[in-house]
């Protein structure tokens, strides 16, 4: 897609109010069909399908933001993932993530032929697949700095737990930080 100059209307304008205006409908599709397909979706908490929810219209609005200038770099995993709160990634596996994104996406691209502009539906067909792949490098980003997080964590429970066995100040908190690594308690 060549880049727009400041002053010169978008080369695909009517595609993009066209996704503009269809996005809510959009999102609430990908909504409907996760909640059709997914069983893990329905058995979820209603307050969890409701995060999951703004995560689908935030994608769908960075999106079209990204089609409005392609050109400029995206902090995509800000932008769609920074509206669910970070317990959202210990609610739902990566799996179930990629099903979501999936999801939301194979929505996005059954409605081409419907929200793009006639002729401009292999741009936006092309834009699409683009973003996707991009979305799916921040969903990994967020889910590995969430590992990560969440490594550095246990390195310092273990630490905890091996110095008070050192010292011999193993109490129950000592055996409770244990716990919450999975190791497991035997006595000789």
């Amino acid at each position: 897609m060549p880049e727009p100059a400041a002053n010169t209307p978008h080369p695909h304008s009517a595609t993009l109010r066209r996704l503009e205006k269809s996005s809510g409908k959009l999102a609430a599709n990908a909504i409907a069909r996760m909640d059709e397909q997914l069983p893990w979706y329905r058995a979820m908490p209603p307050e969890n399908r409701s995060w999951i929810g703004l995560v689908a219209q935030a994608g769908i609005a960075a999106f079209t933001e990204w089609f409005r200038h392609p050109e400029t770099p995206q902090a995509i995993s800000t932008d769609v993932f920074g509206t669910a709160p970070r317990e959202l990634t210990r609610a739902i596996t990566l799996r179930q993530t990629v099903e979501m994104v999936r999801t939301t996406i194979e929505v996005m691209e059954a409605a081409i032929e419907e929200v793009a502009a006639p002729g401009d539906e292999s741009v936006l067909r092309e834009a699409l697949l683009v973003y996707a792949r991009e979305i799916a490098f921040a969903t990994a980003q967020v889910y590995a700095q969430a590992a990560e997080a969440r490594g550095a964590w246990d390195a310092r429970l273990e630490s905890l737990v091996v110095n008070a066995v050192l010292s011999g100040e193993a109490d129950e908190g000592a055996l409770s930080r244990a716990a919450a690594l999975g190791w497991s308690s035997y006595t000789h």
